[in-house]
């Protein structure tokens, strides 16, 4: 198809129907011009392909697919190969389903051990994350699928998600949140990607400019289109305009009337709608729209996951050399996960696997000699002391227990953050009761995000599974009785206590404003800046075998070492590169991640690992110049095992480029040294360059960004009713221990995206009236609402606004 000649052919009303949907999950057709629909679906690790009426967050039953490890769980296994060919399953069995664009991979930065999102994201590192994500993207991408990396930018927080201002400086914006991204599109070469609900600096992520020509297209050279998350569109008219193309889901025909409006009263530019539109069409005239179902193997898919859970579980402990189980050995299963395994999150992403494994269930596949099971305790509920005997009955003949603990489906889901990050109390209590009874005590961890693990010193070993897939079971039993060895390091820090997490007493923020005062210090950034003590490191976990560095040198571009295996059994070791710089004039995190390989060494061999130096390893973001720069001098290059175990230092020195010392961000004394948490707000608008805006104190006029959870200022008291009942509503689905997603979206679900979820049936007249009713005005109200629902009827019927 000739794009330009196509797009002279049609309609003002067609060229702005194409930048929103036709219906849930599907772009708009447009048949005489030989344009196709592309279908969406969610799923960073599966296709969840809705079966039946549509919703977005996956109440309603979907088409069954492989449920792979969440992307928290495959980071661990810093493999940029497996992470492709878990892409390509995704991409093979999206063809099968005939989708067109997988909405993923996520890749937001975890700022927050307790974001309920967390386990659909990579990590804390934003050099890790953009390396998995672009693996995942090539992989997708290579049979024509349209890969949607998720959500650009600054969204690490449930709460308010779809009204939150994350408030963050330049430099902090550009190093921390959007460097994975970056290398999402130029190494992954994304076709599409998703906008973030939030604001930025008070400007919807999907209406930034900044965001989506200058440094999307301009600097990254984005060639793919840019669809808003689902409902997450405010204005779409200054979203077109400043890069944004696909509103999700469907508007109606209200959507395409307000850019056709828009463009006769001189408020868009119609060459800029056709600009929106060839880069569209580019995209969609490319896919796999139209093209016949592949046929795809199950059984094979099934394996990839199994594989990706093996290779990225983390050995956190290790007594003794408790593990590997010997076949002899006499063993006890207890634990609820046991028998029904917490294997993905809950939300968007939930997958309806083609098969699934629990540890009941396949257990005696392998070489393990149980005496014993009971399940130990029951999810959300206090340890039952009734069960005890039971328990104590399975565990009596065993010379080892092996307990399956983990995070509950209420702990961590889309719509909601966590309340702590400490492990359920019965399974703490359990733990410590089955220590008391004189059992060598193995824990295997289920969970998607970081739990506090101060209960440690009641096990022997720990296996930490995260979010395993639908295979995970069999490879968690593979790792134990060591038929291979683990191999996954962590990809995120686990502190000591929530209480050493910068500024998590503000987590998460409840008012309008996110304030991002620690800066550039996320994760590990800040504990080994500051030298707080972590319980396991990023980049932490252990083998069966052992590995020895050597001769660590630097080359021309690229700093070497010899790794050797010093023990007995084949194993995996993950080399990382951090880079410092001890005297430099700009605050700096002590070490920073750059390069890093995974390698596999029989007993006794030894490989030289290169890694390479790349245009992230020296640079930094200049908020005053609005560039990037590198300050010359001398680096350290730390070759490690994890980011405190450094087995080798080396200097190199960098030459500058664009650096200038008279013209640096401005900072306050302590930023200088990570000490964050010694910052005022006055500090924080020094960071940013103007004073950080305030909350202005108690809603009560309820508006078009104002969310359902707002009504409980509202002056009507209907208004308020209306909230309490939500509340009312999600407490009891928490006691029931299942999150009802629908209504946390909608509790968190602000009034003008009424209009865009429900397909056109509510326009932005309608909410106007409903506004004035929640404000207290309620015969006005009711009449401007019959009003406009009759003109959105008459409206939703003319012919005029038909689209052929």
């Amino acid at each position: 198809m000739d794009i330009k000649q196509t797009i002279k052919k049609m309609t003002l009303l067609q060229k702005a129907s194409l930048m929103s949907g036709q219906t849930q999950f599907d772009s708009r057709a447009i048949a005489s011009l030989d344009i196709p629909s592309i279908s969406y679906a969610d799923g960073p690790h599966g296709v969840r392909k809705q079966l039946g009426s549509a919703d977005h967050l996956g109440l309603n039953e979907s088409a069954k697919a492989t449920c792979f490890p969440t992307s928290a769980t495959t980071a661990n296994s810093w493999d940029v190969a497996l992470g492709e060919r878990v892409g390509r399953a995704l991409g093979e069995e999206s063809l099968y389903h005939n989708v067109d664009a997988l909405l993923g991979p996520g890749l937001n930065i975890k700022r927050n051990p307790k974001c309920g999102r967390n386990f659909e994201y990579f990590s804390e590192d934003p050099y890790l994350s953009g390396k998995m994500a672009a693996a995942y993207i090539r992989g997708i991408q290579a049979n024509g699928t349209i890969a949607t990396p998720k959500h650009l930018a600054v969204n690490s927080q449930e709460y308010k998600r779809m009204t939150s201002d994350s408030i963050v400086d330049m430099r902090t914006y550009r190093e921390i949140y959007t460097t994975a991204f970056e290398i999402a599109v130029k190494e992954g070469g994304a076709k599409s990607i998703m906008t973030s609900y939030n604001l930025i600096n008070g400007i919807y992520a999907n209406e930034s400019e900044q965001l989506l020509r200058s440094i999307l297209v301009d600097e990254w050279g984005f060639e793919g289109f840019v669809v808003s998350d689902w409902g997450g569109s405010n204005d779409h008219v200054l979203g077109v305009k400043n890069g944004s193309h696909a509103e999700m889901p469907g508007t109606g025909i209200n959507g395409p009337i307000e850019l056709v409006e828009a463009v006769q009263a001189g408020h868009l530019r119609e060459e800029i709608l056709d600009q929106r539109v060839e880069e569209f069409l580019r995209i969609v005239m490319t896919s796999n729209a139209n093209k016949p179902q592949n046929v795809i193997d199950e059984n094979e898919h099934h394996e990839i996951a199994r594989e990706a859970a093996l290779k990225s579980a983390v050995l956190l402990k290790n007594e003794h050399n408790i593990l590997p189980l010997s076949a002899n050995t006499k063993v006890a299963i207890v634990g609820d996960f046991a028998y029904t395994p917490r294997y993905q999150g809950a939300g968007s992403s939930v997958i309806n696997p083609t098969q699934l494994e629990s540890i009941q269930s396949v257990y005696k596949n392998y070489p393990i000699n149980v005496v014993g099971m009971a399940q130990g305790f029951e999810r959300c509920k206090p340890l039952d002391v009734k069960t005890l005997p039971t328990t104590n009955a399975a565990i009596k003949d065993a010379d080892v227990v092996i307990l399956f603990l983990g995070l509950d489906e209420i702990s961590e889901s889309e719509g909601m953050d966590r309340a702590s990050i400490q492990l359920p109390q019965a399974q703490r209590e359990l733990l410590k009761y089955v220590k008391d009874q004189k059992k060598q005590t193995i824990v295997v961890l289920s969970s998607g995000s970081v739990v506090d693990m101060s209960w440690d010193v009641n096990a022997d070993a720990i296996l930490h599974s995260y979010l395993s897939g639908q295979a995970g079971a069999g490879a968690t039993l593979e790792l134990l009785t060591g038929a291979v060895s683990p191999s996954g390091k962590l990809a995120e820090s686990y502190p000591v206590s929530y209480d050493d997490v910068p500024f998590g007493e503000d987590f998460p923020a409840m008012g309008t404003y996110a304030y991002h005062r620690e800066g550039i210090f996320v994760g590990y950034r800040y504990y080994e800046t500051q030298n707080v003590a972590v319980k396991y490191p990023f980049g932490f976990g252990l083998s069966y075998t052992q590995f020895e560095y050597s001769n660590i040198k630097v080359e021309s571009n690229n700093v070497s070492v010899d790794v050797r295996n010093t023990g007995s059994v084949l194993g995996s070791e993950i080399v990382q590169m951090y880079v410092g710089k001890k005297d430099s004039l700009i605050p700096r995190p002590a070490k920073e991640l750059k390069a890093f390989a995974k390698i596999t060494l029989e007993p006794s061999e030894t490989q030289t690992v290169l890694l390479n130096f790349d245009d992230k390893s020296f640079r930094h973001y200049s908020g005053i110049n609005m560039r990037w720069e590198v300050e010359g001098g001398v680096y350290q290059i730390m070759v490690g095992r994890d980011v405190q175990s450094i087995e080798g230092c080396v200097d190199v020195t960098v030459e500058p480029t664009n650096f200038n010392a008279d013209t640096l961000d401005p900072f306050y004394p302590e930023y200088f040294l990570g000490n964050v948490r010694a910052s005022s707000m006055k500090d924080f608008g020094r960071l940013l360059g103007y004073d950080a805006p305030r909350e202005s104190g108690k809603r009560n006029v309820i508006e078009k960004n104002s969310t359902i959870m707002d009504l409980n200022d509202a002056k009507n008291p209907l208004a308020r009713f209306v909230s309490y009942c939500f509340r009312k509503l999600i407490t009891r689905n928490e006691r029931k221990e299942k999150p009802d997603l629908n209504l946390l979206f909608m509790f968190n679900m602000p009034f003008r995206a009424i209009g865009k979820m429900t397909n056109g049936l509510v326009d932005n007249a309608m909410i106007d009236g409903l506004l004035t009713i929640c404000n207290g005005h309620f015969f006005k109200g009711s009449s401007q609402f019959i009003k406009a629902w009759n003109a959105n009827r008459k409206r939703r019927k003319d012919p005029q606004w038909e689209i052929h």
